[in-house]
């Protein structure tokens, strides 16, 4: 409302029969001796509004809440619904949770608010509560399965299975840069085995279309890890090619321009796979980016847009004694101190008698380690990322994730909370408490969670069914685009 104070000069009998706002702010009160009394109203009105808002929250939210468990689905019957397809072989009966699943699309999970904490390293916005997977009584929760939402997840894995196809840049083996460009030769590897894992597991797959028209996604198939100890290029030029690749493939053919490249991907395990795209702007901005060290605190990584690649140390076979191994030890943590999130760990529990913190060299077999503990702790070094949480899928230990920002693998398809804990880092002095919280009823759930999921942290070649390759292949085909881009080429 827009008042006129002109209007304001009005008689006494005038001023009578106007009404309490307006007659406080009349220039007569203001002026007048028992001015005083001009604050008591705004802030009386002030703290009426203030409550009448606060009521409106509550009773909205509660509203919300109220709504979200009316719509929850328990679905008991078997989570395989394909009986007949080699898919659903050997997958157990959930309880499932309809989290996800809107107008015939998956969804991907909503992240809790950020909140402040801690200074230092510390000093960032956590993603996490404290004890995120805990009650507000104190009690563990959890009542979901492995799976956001399992049924929706095996009826869009057997349609990607049956309709998605890659195009892949092709790459003569004269090329200066084909042990870059083309699958290794040999049985990858080491710490970031998992992008020569991909690509080797990709070329030989059924999702390869050798006709562009036809394809879904371009992959682009260079290799941050090769490319790294090329003494041609280095890790100070690897910029460089990876400009002049983009603009060569641009001038070649047509696909990265009619989109800008966000039809196309790369993968890269190590870290420096982030960097090296500060001189192709388009590259890090449109196209999809499947990397190991996935951080929201990047700004380089796009969460939803980009996914995360499990970094897996590669193993075969089933470590012995798996389900049956005395774990006798609360947790478990070896690794060098590269961070001050590792230095805080090692300041409070170095010398503990039940969560085993090492550093260096260990005197004892790492396997033993990871199959005689409970947890395993993963603990952010240089990067979010490493490869101790496959490490503890495969021993079967449930892990215990200490690092903030992690945008973790699979995030949109795993239900993290069923097969392990995220404390964030200013509670690790309460790691032990929050580890003797949980019952043993409580472990054994988790644990069986973990048997269930760890296929998924594994590579093979050729691909076995839900493991970490056919899981990388459904991150993408949820991000492809709902219709392939037809532009047309010519100018007129």
């Amino acid at each position: 409302m827009k008042i006129h104070f002109q209007r304001l000069s009005l008689s006494s009998k005038a001023m009578a029969r106007s009404s309490l706002p307006l007659y406080y702010f009349s220039p007569r009160r203001v002026s007048s001796p028992s001015s005083k009394s001009f604050f008591f109203v705004p802030a009386t009105l002030a703290l009426i509004s203030t409550i009448f808002i606060l009521f409106y929250i509550f009773t909205t939210s509660t509203l919300f809440t109220s709504h979200h468990h009316r719509h929850t689905l328990y679905l008991k019957q078997p989570l395989g619904s394909f009986p007949s397809s080699p898919l659903t072989q050997n997958v157990p009966s959930f309880s499932l949770h309809n989290n996800g699943f809107k107008n015939g699309t998956f969804d991907l999970p909503k992240r809790p608010p950020l909140k402040a904490v801690g200074g230092g390293e510390d000093a960032t916005m956590s993603q996490v509560t404290s004890r995120p997977h805990f009650g507000s009584e104190g009690n563990f929760v959890n009542n979901l399965e492995v799976f956001h939402d399992g049924d929706i997840f095996l009826e869009d894995y057997k349609e990607m299975n049956n309709s998605f196809k890659i195009y892949v840049y092709p790459v003569k083996r004269n090329d200066p840069f084909a042990h870059a460009l083309l699958p290794v030769d040999f049985e990858p590897g080491g710490n970031y085995a998992s992008e020569s894992y991909f690509k080797k597991a990709l070329m030989k797959s059924h999702f390869i279309t050798k006709d562009p028209t036809k394809a879904d996604l371009f992959f682009l198939p260079f290799s941050i890890a090769r490319l790294r100890h090329d003494r041609r290029i280095g890790t100070g030029g690897i910029q460089d090619f990876i400009r002049d690749y983009i603009f060569n493939i641009s001038q070649k053919y047509p696909y990265w321009n009619r989109s800008g490249g966000a039809d196309h991907f790369y993968v890269a395990c190590h870290s420096i796979g982030r960097s090296v795209m500060a001189k192709a702007r388009e590259l890090k901005l449109n196209a999809i980016q499947i990397v190991c060290s996935s951080s929201y605190f990047l700004s380089g990584y796009i969460a939803h847009k980009d996914a995360s690649l499990p970094q897996v140390w590669p193993r075969t076979g089933d470590p012995p004694n798996l389900a049956s191994s005395k774990r006798n030890k609360l947790s478990f943590f070896a690794g060098s101190i590269n961070s001050p999130v590792r230095e805080k760990l090692l300041k409070f529990w170095r010398n503990d008698s039940e969560i085993a913190a090492h550093y260096g060299r260990l005197k004892t077999p790492y396997a033993d380690e990871l199959l005689s503990s409970k947890f395993c702790l993963h603990v952010k070094g240089f990067e979010v990322n490493t490869a101790r949480i496959a490490d503890s899928l495969y021993y079967g230990c449930v892990p215990i994730i200490i690092a903030n920002y992690y945008d973790l693998p699979f995030a949109d398809i795993l239900n993290w909370k069923s097969f392990s804990i995220v404390v964030v880092t200013v509670d690790i002095p309460s790691l032990k408490q929050i580890l003797r919280g949980i019952t043993s009823d409580e472990y054994l759930s988790l644990q069986r969670n973990v048997l269930k999921v760890r296929k998924h942290f594994q590579w093979h070649v050729p691909p076995i069914d839900f493991d970490a390759f056919y899981m990388v292949m459904y991150e993408l085909w949820l991000r492809r685009s709902s219709a392939r881009i037809n532009f047309s080429l010519d100018p007129k």
